[in-house]
């Protein structure tokens, strides 16, 4: 296997957590990779860290936008510079397991499936384990994902080679679903690697946002994003509560 693996990791003052995301990345077993690391305007000392940490590495490829423009624009920006086969995202506070590229890449070839994405484990921001580990299913269609979008950006993997390159939509939150949404317009499923490859680090503030506010806007992208309609959006909005709540009940 030596096919080049693009990841994107957009950052906004992300100084306390960077760094062990890029080691996490240069441990990788499979290091045929670049990392496309695009600053939103941090006011921290993110950039001085990623750029220190880039002398070592020419793997490591850094952008700053002129402004804060939200993880959508930061996102797009590196897909846009991806070079590689493979395109993957981590964000720069998650942290990979060192078979997730690997075992990504044989997974595609050995399916034929050119959009996987794996379990992961859950951790608080000191890397100590909270709630069980999050079992995606083997498969998830367009449907699936409108349901509850188990495909999460810390392992989404595709071949952009046989689907192209695709764009998330300019959006204030679940710019990763409407992206996923987009390739599984394209193809009948995603395939779900069951063993978890990864660490998803819960932020603070993370599981504080009012309820009603997430509702409301899960119903905006219903209706603007995906252009259903009032009954499917109805639908779609009660499997998505559902699920959201057993996603964290234990």
């Amino acid at each position: 296997m030596d096919f080049l693996v693009s990841i994107v990791t957009p950052t906004y003052n992300s100084e306390q957590f960077i760094a062990e995301t890029i080691l996490s990345v240069q441990n990788q077993s499979y290091t045929h990779w670049e990392l496309l690391i695009v600053d939103d305007g941090s006011q921290d000392k993110t950039a001085d860290l990623v750029k220190e940490l880039q002398k070592n590495d020419s793997r490591i490829k850094f952008f700053q936008l002129e402004k804060n423009s939200g993880p959508a624009v930061a996102r797009n920006t590196g897909i846009e510079q991806a070079q590689g086969q493979y395109l993957t995202f981590i964000d720069a506070d998650d942290i990979w397991f060192p078979d997730f590229m690997a075992n990504s890449i044989q997974t595609i070839q050995k399916t034929g499936i050119p959009f996987v994405f794996s379990s992961y484990r859950r951790a608080d921001e000191n890397l100590n384990f909270v709630y069980s580990d999050f079992i995606v299913p083997q498969s998830v269609t367009y449907s699936d994902i409108l349901k509850s979008n188990s495909i999460s950006c810390l392992t989404a993997f595709l071949d952009i080679q046989k689907l192209g390159k695709k764009y998330m939509p300019l959006i204030r939150k679940r710019q990763d679903m409407g992206l996923w949404l987009q390739y599984l317009k394209a193809v009948p499923f995603a395939y779900g690697i069951q063993q978890p490859q990864a660490i998803y680090r819960i932020r603070k503030n993370s599981l504080s946002r009012k309820k009603t506010d997430l509702i409301k806007y899960q119903w905006q992208f219903y209706r603007e994003v995906e252009n259903l309609s009032v009954f499917q959006s109805l639908y779609y909005l009660m499997h998505w509560a559902y699920r959201g709540f057993l996603k964290y009940r234990n």
